[in-house]
């Protein structure tokens, strides 16, 4: 019977495909039934630290700049532009 070793390993093939399939369907039940919620809840905290942050950062470039113009030498008039 030549023709029930095709046909056997194409059903095993379809089986198999089920199977993955109804694993995909599940990792995708769980992703928008547990996931996406929990990334909506968080995600406007994690939004707010990062802003936070960004601040700070922008403060102590601030005062590197103001420590920075304090300590430059003052022009003088050789050091200013002729007109």
């Amino acid at each position: 019977m030549p023709n029930e070793e095709p046909r056997r390993w194409e059903q095993q093939l379809r089986e198999a495909a089920a199977r993955a399939e109804e694993e995909v369907r599940h990792v995708v039940t769980y992703i928008n039934d547990e996931v996406v919620p929990d990334i909506r809840r968080n995600g406007s905290e994690a939004l707010r630290a990062a802003a936070g942050e960004l601040q700070k950062l922008a403060q102590r470039m601030d005062d590197r700049r103001a420590a920075a113009a304090a300590q430059a030498p003052p022009a003088t008039d050789k050091d200013a532009p002729k007109p």
